[in-house]
């Protein structure tokens, strides 16, 4: 068709009525054409709806609700009714039904004609490629409407409706002749700009139709303004356009914009969008390929992935689902820059309730999860095929409810190295420093605030460690407390799957519904047990060493008793660690060192060449020397509540030493011990240094006392009321 005939006059001469077929006759298409009949307009409605057709031709059209109630006689076809030729065509159906709404143009729109779009969504592609640019004019429509009943529809509320040709052209007469036929509407020559403005703010409804909170609640919330407005940043950075603002939308004021929109839909009559209809109400599929689906970016993509979930019937709109997106946000935010993330998924399986419904859980990148590569902190096996079947622990967390969303960063196969290629998690606290390892990632996305609780894995303080650095809580349980079965083995009679959490309440919490067991007691009053000489010879930063000491005389002056214990029978049981270690490690790759070297990063490669060597009879010799000590070190244990220690030597350096160094051999001086004895150990933050570095402590208890050094680690961690501080990784984010 020639460009020229955008601009000429149509039909419709000024006070004659507009004679359009509105093809969708629901909330917005029955709204709008409902008016136009009632302002004298000549309107055909075609709708697939056989009950909703039979029920305009034989009553009318029915308009209720706070803004008007009005009935108009109207007539309706079903599609293969449409006229042979049509002049002024309207889409309003679902973007999802844009092409074959258009396919029923194709030959049928006169010469002259235009179509006009009232959908939502960027449509006017799939309309242009049926029946040309120069036919295609578009609209912008941000009134609330429900279909309640055939024939009947309710109109919440009245806001911005916009028309407009496509780009380059102007406001054209025929564009002013529409505006002047539609109800509320007003002529732009931006119009794209108020589609992409609708895309950012569609965006932000998706979301939170995911939950079954109202639109206002999930606009205005707290708790989830950083996703709401991460999602809209997201949206508007992609506009080729200027997006314009509407009804309390301001693109450059996205902060003053979340009040503003929640004030507008507090004031409609329509309380949840029409999202949120047709995933509860209604049951049929949403807008959200049309709308989102051409759009970049992880977090349009996570919240169709959720839609999509709920669409399928895997899960409900609950506000679970939003807490779900809302550490998706957090991880992208905030955990991507510290190098923590391996994997994010947008909507796990789980079970529709539990215990841990509506927390977030992440886990390193050491558990089989089904469908992602175990990758282990090796580029090769992060590349490699997906895992057929969960680890144990993590099928136990979808079975409680839990979204297990995350895979966490790791040294490599958790041997205390780095891979060159693997980039290592940085400290929350400071970016030139390590979160440590080897579950740095985890202890790392807890203390950012992405999520409370996580999982790793403790061989001679890989819970522990990064939990001291990090500032948060770490607990490797009792041996075996937590299942190991689909885990990266390293030293399988060290090896413990453990938890990092915010803080004791929540690793209780956590344990407790992973393993539980009768409520333990809630003490007044504690005997806590500390080391009467060194119990290492490692030298103590004096900064950890204060703070130990500092922990020691508050515990005091709350009540406590202090119980010097001798450090004897633990140095000797921490002597063995190496000759356990090296062996067990050695059996689990030596196959791999010895067939596929290049496969291991160098230093991890030195490490397992050592092990390897390791003799089958100095193992035994370790392992009966610990069933001869054990019971010097169980009777000190249980002369205590708690036996308190440092957690770590010194603060975190800047990268994790390797375990085979000096360096490497006292970072997990007070931590490798209790992996041999197999006593739980909890580490929870003592203080801080000068600099701002988090300081750890360390608490024990007797084997199989879990529960027990819980309880009592929540009692400490009250009486020592060590301040919390902001991370750098938070504090510096764009929230």
């Amino acid at each position: 068709m020639p460009a020229a005939r955008v601009g000429q006059q149509t039909r419709v001469g000024k006070g004659h009525p507009l004679q359009l077929t509105i093809i969708g006759a629901g909330a917005i298409g029955g709204t709008i054409g409902a008016h136009m009949l009632r302002a004298g307009h000549e309107i055909l409605f075609c709708d697939s709806d056989v009950e909703h057709v039979n029920a305009i031709n034989s009553h009318g059209l029915t308009i209720e609700g706070p803004v008007v109630n009005f009935t108009v006689p109207a007539r309706a076809v079903t599609p293969q009714d449409l006229p042979a030729q049509l002049h002024h065509v309207a889409i309003a159906v679902k973007s999802q039904h844009t092409a074959s709404a258009a396919e029923l143009l194709r030959g049928r729109l006169a010469a002259d004609g235009y179509v006009v779009s009232f959908q939502n969504g960027l449509n006017n592609e799939v309309l242009v490629a049926v029946v040309g640019e120069d036919s295609v004019i578009l609209s912008f429509v941000n009134f609330g409407a429900d279909l309640i009943a055939p024939g009947r529809i309710m109109q919440g509320n009245i806001g911005t409706f916009r028309v407009g040709e496509l780009p380059g052209r102007g406001i054209t007469p025929r564009v002013r002749e529409l505006v002047a036929a539609l109800p509320y509407a007003q002529a732009t020559d931006n119009i794209l700009g108020y589609l992409w403005g609708k895309e950012a703010y569609g965006a932000m409804l998706f979301a939170g139709a995911v939950s079954d909170l109202s639109i206002a609640d999930s606009l205005e919330q707290p708790e989830w303004r950083p996703l709401m407005l991460a999602v809209a940043r997201e949206v508007l950075a992609q506009a080729p356009v200027t997006p314009e603002g509407f009804d309390g939308f301001e693109p450059g004021d996205l902060e003053g914009s979340l009040p503003r929109l929640a004030e507008f839909n507090r004031q409609s009559a329509k309380s949840h969008s029409g999202i949120y209809r047709d995933l509860v109400v209604r049951h049929r599929p949403t807008e959200v390929d049309g709308q989102l689906g051409a759009l970049r970016g992880p977090l349009t993509q996570h919240t169709a992935a959720l839609i999509h979930a709920i669409e399928r019937g895997e899960r409900s709109c609950e506000v679970p689902n939003l807490k779900l997106l809302a550490a998706l946000e957090r991880a992208e935010r905030l955990g991507r820059p510290l190098q923590a993330v391996v994997r994010l998924v947008s909507a796990p399986r789980r079970a529709p309730g539990g215990p841990l419904l509506g927390h977030p859980v992440a886990v390193k990148d050491i558990f089989s999860v089904a469908g992602l590569p175990r990758g282990n902190g090796n580029p090769s096996a992060m590349a490699g095929p997906a895992e057929p079947e969960d680890a144990a622990v993590v099928a136990q967390l979808r079975t409680l409810g839990a979204d297990v969303f995350c895979t966490t960063a790791m040294l490599e196969y958790a041997a205390g190295a780095t891979h060159p290629q693997v980039p290592e998690t940085l400290n929350p606290y400071d970016l030139t420093r390590t979160a440590g390892g080897s579950s740095g990632g985890s202890a790392a996305v807890v203390a950012a605030g992405v999520c409370d609780l996580a999982l790793g894995t403790d061989t001679g303080g890989s819970v522990r460690i990064p939990a001291s650095y990090c500032g948060v809580v770490g607990l490797k349980p009792s041996h075996l407390a937590l299942s190991s079965t689909g885990v990266q083995p390293l030293a399988p009679s060290l090896d413990d799957v453990g938890i990092l959490a915010r803080d004791v309440p929540a690793a209780e919490f956590l344990f407790a519904a992973l393993r539980p067991g009768p409520a333990a007691a809630r003490k007044q009053r504690l005997r806590i047990g500390y080391f009467e000489s060194g119990m290492a010879e490692v030298h103590l930063d004096p900064e950890v060493d204060a703070v130990v000491s500092g922990a020691l005389r508050a515990l005091a002056n709350a009540g406590c008793d202090l119980v010097a214990i001798p450090a004897h029978p633990f140095r000797e049981l921490g002597s063995l660690f190496d000759d356990i270690f090296l062996f067990e490690a050695g059996r689990v790759h030596a196959q791999r060192v010895l067939s596929d070297p290049a496969h291991y990063g160098p230093e991890t490669l030195r490490l397992l060449r050592a092990a390897v060597g390791a003799k089958e009879r100095v193992h035994g010799l370790a392992l009966a020397a610990r069933e001869r000590l054990l019971p010097a070190a169980a009777a000190e244990l249980g002369k205590v509540d708690v036996l308190l220690t440092p957690a770590v030597p010194f603060v975190a350096p800047a990268t994790t030493p390797p375990v085979d160094t000096p360096e490497g051999r006292d970072e997990g001086a007070f931590t490798g011990v209790f992996n041999v004895i197999g006593a739980p150990a909890l580490v929870l933050p003592g203080g801080w240094s000068e600099a701002g570095l988090p300081i750890g402590l360390q608490l024990v208890a007797g084997f199989g006392s879990d529960g027990q050094l819980l309880a009592d680690a929540h009692l400490v961690e009250r009486m020592l009321e060590v301040p919390r501080r902001e991370p750098v990784a938070v504090s510096g984010a764009d929230a």
